[in-house]
């Protein structure tokens, strides 16, 4: 080949590949971006019942169009303790089946309006100021560059018809299904996107270089490659996520075997199903130079391959979601080990779920909830320390605070790399509320530490209040208290109604404050109170009327005000 040919296919591979894989990554972020909390809907059906998590699997996947992102958002959801190894199992099976929408929609013969679709989906993005159809835009963008992406690749690949040791390779695919197995798992794993390899194999058989039989082998392959960004993704996660992602790459390698083994009968059975010539699969070996040269004629090729990767990851769910504990067990026996015994900090968020905004916010959301009622839980013991003096309460109360202070931490830091993406108006200001509510919280935390040393301060110099003293803080602790259960409850239910029992509740701790600390001056200039306890009290009184500042901050983001 000259040096132009293959500058030509080299450069129109790159930019073709490149093209289609940034039109799946504007497509999938416009369809989260509309589907918004129906993401969060969905995955609060799962349940123990498989079926369900199939089913759930293939919405999440068709709406995220990508079976490698679902994969390893389960992985993170199983290292969180949220999905248990069966419920996985059965989430995966089905994004198995939901990235197969894909190539379904690849099938079709629509490129020459690949160019429309970028200037229309370009247009309502950068013009509509209504989000509806500007996120409309991004799908219609998103899919017009994922066509010029195919049309690009394939213009690329029309020199090689001409050139007798491509044709001879491809033929050798043809012939030993193994190669043309690993050459599809080997590029997917190197284009971490099976989707984009299938649309490869598709280019590649519709400009005429492979044969089906070739292009079944890619797909088996393809189906093996992508698994292996799962098992990538699960290094570094708990046992029942790496038996997670173990179980996906079990259950899609028997897959492979078993089909490799039926191939005659599962091409027939393609051949079936499809639209086209019936003897489209059966050539003889005599007629395989042929064939290759020809095959691109055929009006049903690019349908016949999407057919095959569907029919493949049907098939496969159907056989093993009744032996779902089967795979359990095999992955519990093949990947053994203890967990650590460590305390993980972080229940909820994990990264991988950062490619799934909505998802991803909906997990925030949860730590943060977890966070605040840690925080209630904690004032609520500092308190109780404050009555009784109980010291064994001071080792519950410091790893209280140190949590608090790990999930500000590492909550603020999921938030940032959240905003970094490509996200929703709505996402983006629920974010920002979010990262108020953390940051209150913890500041709630660390008055609560201050009021636990001003006692421990007071127990130390053996200092007393007098009984009216203890009774004027227990009012204000109670009050205080009461508020932020208030708030954490909204919390919860995500009730935006708060706003003027909050500002009762404010206003009702810092008049309590204000009057408690007249009556403790008057109590000083009387003689009935010491200076040195009159000073520890007074700022007891400001750490709980600071704690009630918060608490309305809170509620205030919670309303959305913040």
């Amino acid at each position: 080949m000259s040096a132009l040919l293959n500058q030509q296919l080299i450069f129109g591979l790159l930019g073709g590949l490149g093209m289609f894989l940034f039109g799946m990554k504007i497509m999938s972020e416009g369809l989260q971006k509309i589907a918004g909390d129906k993401m969060r809907k969905i995955l609060s059906a799962l349940t123990d019942n498989r079926f369900i998590g199939a089913f759930v699997g293939i919405a999440v996947t068709a709406i995220i169009q990508s079976s490698s992102a679902t994969t390893v958002m389960v992985v993170g959801f199983v290292n969180a303790g949220l999905l248990s190894l069966i419920q996985s199992i059965g989430v995966i099976l089905g994004a198995n089946i939901g990235t197969t929408i894909t190539a379904q929609l690849i099938a079709f013969k629509i490129t020459q309006f690949a160019l429309p679709a970028i200037g229309l989906g370009a247009g309502l993005k950068l013009f509509s100021k209504n989000k509806k159809y500007s996120y409309t835009g991004e799908i219609i963008l998103g899919l017009g560059l994922l066509f010029l992406g195919l049309l690009t690749m394939k213009h690329a690949f029309i020199p090689l018809k001409t050139n007798d040791d491509f044709r001879q390779l491809f033929l050798l695919v043809g012939d030993y299904k193994l190669l043309g197995v690993l050459i599809g798992a080997l590029l997917t794993v190197i284009v971490q996107s099976s989707s984009a390899t299938i649309g490869i194999t598709l280019v590649l058989a519709s400009s005429g270089l492979i044969s089906f039989e070739a292009s079944v082998a890619l797909i088996l392959g393809e189906n093996i490659g992508t698994t292996i960004t799962t098992n990538i993704a699960a290094i570094g996660t708990n046992l029942a996520a790496k038996r997670t992602a173990f179980s996906h790459f079990l259950f899609n390698v028997i897959g492979v075997i078993y089909m490799l083994l039926l191939m005659p009968v599962f091409m027939k059975f393609i051949s079936s199903i499809t639209p086209g010539d019936a003897d489209f699969v059966i050539q003889t070996q005599a007629q395989a130079n042929s064939f290759a040269a020809e095959i691109g004629d055929k009006p049903f090729i690019a349908r016949h391959i999407a057919n095959t990767h569907t029919a493949f990851n049907v098939i496969n769910s159907i056989i093993f979601l009744p032996f779902i504990n089967l795979l359990a067990k095999i992955s519990t026996l093949m990947v053994r080990g203890e967990d650590s015994l460590d305390v993980i900090q972080v229940k909820f968020i994990d990264d991988r779920v950062l490619n799934t905004p909505p998802v991803a916010i909906g997990q925030a959301r949860r730590e943060t909830r977890r966070m605040a009622q840690v925080t209630l839980e904690m004032l609520e013991e500092t308190s109780l320390f404050l009555e009784d003096g109980d010291y064994s309460r001071i080792r519950s109360l410091e790893m209280k605070e140190e949590l608090v202070d790990v999930l500000q931490r590492e909550i603020l830091s999921f938030l940032v790399k959240l905003s970094q993406r490509s996200i929703s108006t709505n996402t983006s200001e629920t974010l920002s509320s979010l990262m108020n509510i953390v940051n209150d919280l913890e500041r709630i935390g660390d008055f609560c530490e201050n009021l636990w040393e001003l006692e421990i301060e007071k127990n130390q110099g053996k200092i007393l209040f007098s009984n009216l003293g203890d009774n004027d803080l227990s009012g204000i602790a109670e009050k205080t208290f009461e508020f932020l259960e208030f708030v954490v409850k909204a919390m919860d239910a995500e009730d935006k109604t708060i706003g003027p029992k909050a500002i009762e509740y404010e206003d009702a701790i810092d008049n309590l404050e204000e009057r408690l600390r007249s009556n403790h001056i008057q109590r000083l200039h009387t003689g009935e109170c010491a200076v040195r306890p009159g000073l520890i009290f007074i700022d007891m009184l400001s750490c709980y009327e600071k704690i009630g500042d918060h608490t309305y901050k809170i509620s205030e983001a919670i309303c959305g005000e913040k």
